[in-house]
């Protein structure tokens, strides 16, 4: 059985090497989607009896350790330089300092390798983060899956 959260988030960016509009500071409206696959718990008083896991406890865990890091940030690539330097000229600002350009592609990944570790504690019905979705815009969007 898979499951499927959404959660979304506002947050800055831009594209250093692009050829067009995103190599300008700009910011998007991300919705973030979360698949999960497992077997439905089958125990009788467990409060997540009949469910893989329960969608609040989904929203716990990427709210606390990605949403909430994110939302309202900008989200720097760590080599371009110029705007990472601006930033920190900027007193309390909302910096997220990546380690690749933040591509929907990269920050899929990014969330994907964030959130897995999250997801893999033994609920005893093989929990699995199967699939990280952002949306960039409601027409673009990269996955982030298990390989």
């Amino acid at each position: 059985m898979q499951i499927t959260r959404r959660l979304e988030f506002d947050a800055g960016h831009r594209i250093p090497d692009h050829q067009s509009q995103c190599r300008h500071l700009h910011g998007h409206r991300y919705a973030l989607e979360i698949t999960l696959a497992g077997t439905v718990l089958d125990a009788a008083g467990n409060p997540e009896n009949g469910m893989v896991m329960d969608f609040s406890r989904i929203k716990a865990l990427a709210q606390q350790h990605l949403v909430d890091v994110w939302d309202h940030a900008f989200l720097a690539y760590r080599g371009d330089t110029a705007v990472v330097q601006m930033l920190a000229a900027l007193p309390g600002h909302k910096t997220v300092l990546l380690n690749a350009v933040p591509t929907a592609e990269n920050l899929a990944q990014i969330a994907f390798e964030t959130l897995d570790p999250l997801y893999q504690a033994n609920y005893g019905n093989q929990l699995r983060l199967e699939r990280v979705r952002l949306y960039e815009t409601p027409n673009c969007w990269a996955d982030a899956i298990r390989r």
